[in-house]
């Protein structure tokens, strides 16, 4: 199911829909927003904002590509698409064939919105530059497209996905490639992860003291519980030394 109805009636339940205890997935504003309003009652998998990529790329790189890459984002409008490089003329080159491209799109006017308000060509000094600058924005999808992708890679810890090489378009991702495509935004990558098995998963624990067992540790729990002016604490703990 999807829509902002859709999250109402899976959170409330309806005559057709169960109430659920967790509700994951990715939506527009509307759906988010009602993801938002629903939390508390159930889970949800993240408040997730526009869709970003972030291209770093080196001379190797095709910019009939990276334009087509960096259009694929921004057609979400909005939607931040944004190229990294060392290179002066590769900018150039992209920056033609964007024009060129976005011409063709049938949601052109909405995608040139989206570049206008969240693109951007960035020159950097050196590759360690720019994975130190990706680090910081922290991207949804990471796209490296040089010569050596597996050494950048290894040099960035924030990212939402990874996408390696010339031919690994974000799209595949999307649709057909297999991680996990619900990955989280507005540079949250440096401490939440894509959505995932371990999202459904609970953890809990399971303590049990025996009477002897109980009488090594009273002393330092009912000191606790005293400094913190808990008493009541404290004597759960001490009503059981003389059991």
């Amino acid at each position: 199911m999807g829509g902002a109805q859709a999250v109402a009636a899976m959170a409330y339940g309806c005559d057709r829909v169960p109430a659920v205890d967790k509700i994951v997935g990715p939506g527009n504003l509307f759906v988010a927003l009602a993801k938002k309003h629903v939390y508390g009652t159930v889970d949800i998998d993240s408040f997730a904002g526009p869709s970003e990529v972030i291209v770093i790329a080196d001379e190797s790189a095709r910019a009939d590509f990276i334009a087509a890459d960096l259009l694929a984002q921004a057609e979400h409008s909005p939607g931040s698409a944004i190229l990294i490089t060392w290179s002066q003329e590769l900018i150039d080159r992209v920056g033609t064939e964007v024009e060129r491209q976005v011409a063709l799109l049938e949601r052109s006017e909405l995608t040139i919105d989206s570049l206008r308000s969240f693109g951007a060509m960035i020159l950097v000094r050196d590759e360690d530059h720019a994975c130190e600058l990706t680090d910081q924005f922290a991207p949804e999808h990471l796209h490296i497209q040089t010569e050596r992708p597996r050494d950048l890679i290894a040099k960035i810890r924030n990212s939402g996905a990874a996408f390696l090489g010339h031919h690994t378009p974000v799209a595949l991702g999307d649709y057909a490639a297999g991680p996990s495509h619900v990955l989280p935004t507005g540079g949250t990558c440096t401490w939440a992860a894509g959505l995932s098995s371990n999202s459904f998963l609970r953890s809990g624990s399971v303590t049990e003291f025996s009477s002897a067992a109980i009488l090594d540790i009273a002393d330092d729990v009912e000191r606790l519980a005293n400094v913190e002016g808990l008493t009541a604490h404290a004597r759960s703990v001490a009503v059981r030394r003389s059991s």
